[in-house]
């Protein structure tokens, strides 16, 4: 039994009731690999709609609907967060709060704001979609819910990986929302991504007799050189714009301080529009065949970006296209547009649209929340964000 409740009162508003949710969701602890008590507390809850059928493996829960409709519409949100930068336990701040960001309070004036981890990335879309799974006895479509770990860390840990992997009856369906934050607008396709090492080989000496060795350090020289020449596009994709990446994000070498360093490692982040296969990206950064696949270890690029140094992938995961053209998403792109005025975006960070685009399922991101504050320190939502999201989807599903 989960030391948590969640649940909120029956006669409640819908903004109390989401904000009871929230409040709940995001007192509880859950970065990842902690990510165990709110998923019995989300547990406990699903099964106590009697509607719903709830399953669990590991950290992941796939809650459903057996109303016998034609179409199965997937709602999934992770329930991990990355971690604590002095941002928990969270707080609601009231109007005038100068934790309120100037922004934030320009778009929301007047209005209560909930300041903490995981705020916009994303309790605030979880929230709402726990609110659905109690009020939505009656829609159009058979639906899905899937709350599930891991999301923030390496593909290896992903819950909803492990459940398609595990069980792949229960993630079917012929539409999916993943609830990344968007400002309640529609974000098409994800930029796919790939982690891999850098790796140079010298030879140790004493530094006050460097000439007996080869310094793997300074070679880093020229591996940053071609990082700063690479030129990031931005890819037109079924008339939506990604902007690609490259970047080194971590550098590490040597042995002493007075030691000639023998080795030094450039980690490298490589985000790529989804005009690419993951197989073609890889051949841009480091060849066609130079072989580096993940768990295999050290590999020479015998091409790309890094032809002539040593590869060692780390994570990798693909891209998605826009994933527009169904009768769903379509209709669905019509509302939001109607009551926002937004039109569809690209997804410039990598999501789980891309694992369902694997399963042939089409998926858009749509959540509560500014992408823009995601992993933020002052991580924050608007209260009135909550509402937007579970409008646009009980109108669109009922």
């Amino acid at each position: 039994m989960s030391e948590y409740e969640i649940g909120f009162d029956a006669a409640a508003g819908k903004q109390e009731a989401l904000n009871t949710l929230m409040d709940q969701i995001m007192n509880v602890f859950s970065v990842s690999d902690e990510e165990g008590p709110l998923t019995d507390a989300v547990e406990a809850f699903l099964k106590r709609q009697p509607h719903l059928t709830v399953r669990r493996h590991g950290d992941t829960l796939v809650a459903s609907t057996a109303f016998g409709r034609e179409h199965r519409v997937i709602l999934a949100g992770h329930l991990d967060t990355v971690p604590v930068i002095d941002n928990f336990p969270p707080k609601w701040l009231e109007p005038g709060d100068p934790l309120i960001r100037e922004d934030v309070a320009a778009a929301h004036p007047g209005e209560r704001v909930i300041w903490g981890r995981g705020a916009t990335d994303m309790k605030g879309s979880d929230a709402v979609m726990l609110y659905l799974a109690t009020t939505l006895t009656d829609p159009k479509v058979d639906l899905t819910f899937v709350f599930y770990d891991h999301e923030e860390v390496a593909a290896e840990k992903n819950g909803l990986r492990k459940v398609v992997e595990a069980h792949p009856d229960w993630i079917t369906g012929d539409f999916a929302i993943i609830g990344e934050p968007t400002d309640c607008g529609i974000e098409g396709g994800c930029n796919g991504t790939m982690r891999f090492d850098v790796v140079l080989h010298g030879v140790a000496a004493h530094s006050a007799r460097a000439w007996m060795g080869h310094n793997a350090i300074h070679d880093a020289a020229e591996v940053l050189n071609r990082l700063n020449a690479y030129e990031n596009k931005c890819v037109e994709v079924d008339g939506l714009a990604y902007q690609e990446g490259l970047n080194a994000t971590l550098i590490s070498g040597g042995n002493g301080t007075n030691v000639i360093p023998d080795w030094c490692r450039i980690h490298v982040n490589y985000r790529f529009a989804p005009d690419k296969t993951l197989p073609e990206a890889k051949a841009l950064m480091m060849g066609a065949d130079a072989g580096a696949e993940l768990g295999n270890g050290e590999h020479k690029a015998t091409g790309g970006v890094f032809e002539g140094f040593g590869i060692e992938m780390k994570d990798e995961s693909p891209s998605a296209r826009p994933g527009l053209e169904s009768p769903l998403a379509a209709s669905l792109v019509k509302l939001v547009k109607e009551r926002t005025g937004r039109d569809p975006l690209a997804k410039l960070g990598w999501t789980d649209v891309a694992r369902f685009a694997i399963l042939g399922i089409p998926a858009v991101n749509l959540g509560a929340g500014s992408p823009l504050l995601a992993h933020k320190h002052d991580e924050q939502l608007p209260e009135s964000d909550l509402v937007l999201m579970a409008d646009l989807l009980e109108d669109w599903l009922r």
